[in-house]
């Protein structure tokens, strides 16, 4: 997936908006500032996200992620080019990095969102 293809399917998740903030960073957000991915946070190219807690070593060890910087204590990885896995599992990955994001949400602002 290049770019534009990863902004829009982050933006076709419930609730998701898009913001630029320090400097050109592209950020993928819910309820106004709850960030779920982050496109060029350490390069340009590179896309960070969350992921659950119990996987989060895993992913470091692959080849082509890191923790993400600033962000690892979260459980937040980097993929230095997010062409280098299958449109499928980068698609499940953002995804799962939305729900992570929502679950932890109020249950009021959820429900204004409409996200369940």
């Amino acid at each position: 997936m290049n770019a534009d293809e990863i902004a829009s399917y982050c933006l076709s998740l419930p609730g998701a908006r898009e913001d630029y903030k320090w400097g050109g960073v592209r950020v993928f957000s819910v309820a106004g500032n709850k960030m779920f991915a982050v496109s060029g946070l350490a390069q340009s190219g590179d896309l960070a996200f969350k992921v659950d807690t119990d996987l989060f070593l895993g992913y470091c060890d692959r080849p082509g992620f890191r923790p993400a910087p600033y962000l690892a204590r979260a459980k937040w990885i980097s993929l230095e080019a997010p062409a280098q896995v299958s449109e499928q599992e980068l698609r499940a990955l953002l995804e799962r990095s939305h729900q992570l994001v929502v679950a932890r949400l109020p249950k009021r602002v959820r429900a204004g969102l409409l996200l369940g």
